[in-house]
């Protein structure tokens, strides 16, 4: 018999035979139901309309439901706008206004057509799962069109409920909210394989959206680490983050979503280089703001005052910890003044841009007055953001180093390995991590070093540990040699920007590593698959996305617009239904024209393995937790046939 306490506590949800043995057929139900469709992606980096988009049209699946049930019965045309409708339905309702002679009839028409394709990607579900997903008071309406079975009342029946829906002057919430339904259900769930920040215009607006998505977790990157560290006032972390999407000109996102305060850095910037054209700093204008633009000349500007700022206050935390080994990247004391040049690793170059008055030779990591009241003000913005801050522990509440899931493994980085393939070994705290024990160690300091601070076992000041782990060449973040921002502004010579990666992803592409982490994490080699993001497969120079012998799969395809160039494509989708495992291949993502039409392009779509039988919830991680409430169940229905517990009964309805 199992803990009476507990068995207790379980009564007070299930306080009699009846109840209980109803939640034992309910669960033993569920147990048979297909597998849900997992969906992962990596690499957003802020590109909003490209990431909701993909998850809007679930990445392909919902227009071959369309195709599926309306091919030879509408147009091509017609299925389009069928599946633009679900993809953006703000839009093309607003289209649809303009150009129907007989708007409240096309309502009429598309609420038929929708209750189908969401009848089509419901049936793994229960009846109540596909309820909850269902918006609050229209549910009741949506649920009696998915289910009305009757056929020969069937169509009144539908006509009377979609009629009531037009007259009511609802139609177009209907339509959205039904829209909406469809997508949610395609998508059982969502993993997202790490880098949600920078580069992209509004990383903000993505975490808006998953904030409010059903079945969400997050294997964190580099580029969210260093967020992380930034929410939690370190100020390299800062200077880095700002650094950053000032040169992607992401004012929008940083004045506007999340109110931090640039003027200070604006008005420190124009006072140093007034009369410096700042060439190396002009930023990559991939998207224009909206509501907070900045003159291009004013932003590389602070672009160059932020980035000084950030390499005096690396150099500081380099020097404070001389274990992370990042004693190469102490630059600003390599500069030879009278010559004008930079000596890396024992190689002398010649600097492309030599005015820095900020830096004194003789102190050249130490902050002026100027700036430490700059990045003191940044720092205060930062902690006070009430939306950057629910943003970054919602990253903690769904979000890890490196998730298992239903056999598979899930990181953004790699695992640091040695040339001759074995799990390098760290050093931290005095004890020695490796392989598991060194992520698991990790993910337990990044949470103690952000929630309580004075429980990490890392010396140095909150944070540190995430500015490590954004650009150490030993983090399974960063995984490689170094970080050559410095050389990018300063040295024109694209030699010196180069960053070798760490061996891992040379021994990634054969099957035996790939094997040895599988084993390293508890997982079967034969079943199971590695899920990596963070270097953009270059698809256009031939490289492909799958790796190990089919064990490894990088799904970093290049959402963002910045390595589209480089992959030829845009971003990948990795798709784990109940009878096979795909990869979604993306066209770039098209915006709405004028006049409100929008060009879709459906992804390629490639079966990597097709499962031996089909997947059942029985078969899944939370198939396991399942049959373990099963068990507690059956547990509390002996307690009270054994008279251990009392029933009662008095919560039953009077008859």
């Amino acid at each position: 018999m199992a803990d009476t306490k507990f068995l207790q506590l379980l009564s007070k949800d299930y306080p009699n035979i009846q109840a209980a043995s109803a939640e034992i057929i309910n669960l033993k139900a569920i147990l048979a139901l297909p597998k849900g469709t997992e969906y992962f992606l990596s690499d957003l980096h802020g590109e909003h309309e490209a990431f909701i988009h993909m998850l809007k049209s679930a990445s392909g699946t919902i227009r071959a439901k369309i195709d599926e049930h309306y091919s030879g019965i509408l147009s091509e045309r017609d299925r389009y706008d069928l599946a633009s409708l679900i993809y953006n339905a703000d839009a093309e309702i607003r289209r649809r206004k303009k150009t129907e002679e007989n708007f409240d009839d096309w309502c009429k028409v598309v609420i038929y057509r929708l209750v189908t394709i969401c009848q089509s990607v419901s049936t793994k579900y229960t009846r109540s799962k596909v309820r909850r997903r269902l918006p609050a008071y229209l549910d009741y309406a949506m649920d009696e069109l998915l289910h009305a079975d009757d056929e020969e009342n069937k169509a009144h029946y539908y006509n009377e409920i979609i009629s009531s829906v037009v007259e009511c002057g609802i139609a177009e919430t209907f339509i959205r909210e039904l829209a909406d339904a469809i997508s949610s259900l395609a998508v059982d769930q969502l993993h997202i394989i790490g880098d949600i920040f920078d580069r992209g215009a509004h990383p903000d607006f993505i975490m808006d959206f998953l904030m409010k998505y059903h079945d969400v977790d997050f294997q964190w990157g580099n580029h969210d680490i260093v967020w992380i560290g930034a929410a939690c006032g370190h100020r390299a972390c800062i200077a880095n983050i700002l650094r950053m999407n000032i040169s992607y000109n992401n004012f929008d996102m940083l004045e506007i979503g999340y109110g931090i305060n640039l003027r200070p850095l604006a008005v420190m910037a124009e006072e140093i280089y007034g009369d410096d054209d700042c060439e190396a700093f002009k930023p990559h204008i991939l998207d224009r703001n909206k509501y907070d633009p900045v003159d291009e000349q004013m932003a590389a500007k602070m672009h160059k005052a932020i980035s000084i700022i950030q390499f005096k206050l690396e150099g500081q935390r380099i020097k404070a910890h001389p274990e992370y080994g990042m004693e190469n990247r102490l630059l600003l004391d390599k500069i030879n003044w009278e010559k004008g040049t930079v000596t890396v690793e024992g190689k002398e170059w010649p600097m492309r841009d030599r005015n820095l008055p900020t830096v004194d030779p003789k102190d050249p990591y130490k902050l002026t007055e100027e700036e430490q009241f700059v990045i003191d003000s940044l720092r205060a913005s930062i902690m006070n953001s009430e939306k950057l801050q629910s943003h970054i522990r919602y990253l903690f509440s769904h979000g890890a180093l490196y998730e298992v899931c239903n056999g598979n493994l899930l990181y953004h980085g790699c695992i640091p390995m040695t040339e001759d393939g074995e799990f390098t070994e760290l050093t931290f705290n005095g004890k020695k991590y490796h392989g598991k024990s060194l992520m698991a160690y990790l993910d337990s300091q990044v949470r103690k070093e952000f929630f309580t601070p004075a429980e990490s076992q890392e010396h140095g000041i909150p944070g540190d540990l995430m500015w490590y782990l954004w650009e150490g060449k030993d983090s399974p973040l960063f995984g490689k040699e170094k970080m050559t921002t410095f050389e990018r502004l300063f040295i024109r010579d694209k030699a010196s920007h180069k960053e070798p990666v760490r061996p891992y992803y040379k021994l990634r592409e054969e099957k035996a590593p790939c094997e040895k982490i599988l084993r390293e994490f508890g997982l079967d080699p034969t079943r199971s698959k590695i899920l990596n993001g963070h270097v953009p497969v270059k698809i256009k120079d031939g490289e492909s996305a799958v790796k190990g012998g089919g064990l490894l799969y990088v799904i970093d395809g290049g959402i963002s617009k910045a390595y589209q160039k480089q992959t030829g494509i845009a971003g990948y989708t990795f798709i784990f239904n109940s009878r096979f495992m795909a990869l979604a291949e993306h066209k770039p993502y098209t915006p709405l024209r004028e006049d409100g039409t929008q060009v879709f392009h459906s992804p390629e779509m490639r079966e990597v393995e097709k499962l031996p039988r089909r997947m059942l919830i029985i078969d899944t991680d939370q198939g396991r937790e399942l049959q373990q409430q099963v068990q507690d169940m059956k547990q509390l229905v002996e307690a009270y046939r054994n008279g251990i517990l009392k029933e009662d009964y008095s919560c039953l309805p009077r008859k």
